[in-house]
């Protein structure tokens, strides 16, 4: 455990085998508003139809009764 707190990661095997993967989780690191606004500010404007109809040919959003 104190291996994977330092960032390292083991091949699991079984009679020699690798079957796995023991691997140290990522960190959800905070980004604050003030950074993404910054990160976005030179960004293209998003054309809010264009995009729907993007989304719509891509998705099927209809809703169908379950079964």
């Amino acid at each position: 455990m104190r291996a994977l707190d330092r960032g390292e990661s083991f091949v699991v095997t079984r009679n020699g085998v690798p079957v796995g993967e023991l691997a140290p989780l990522h960190r959800r690191r905070f980004v604050s508003a003030e950074s993404a606004v910054a990160r976005f500010r030179g960004a293209p404007p998003i054309d809010a139809t264009r995009f729907r109809e993007d989304v719509d040919e891509i998705v099927d959003q209809r809703p169908r009764p379950r079964a």
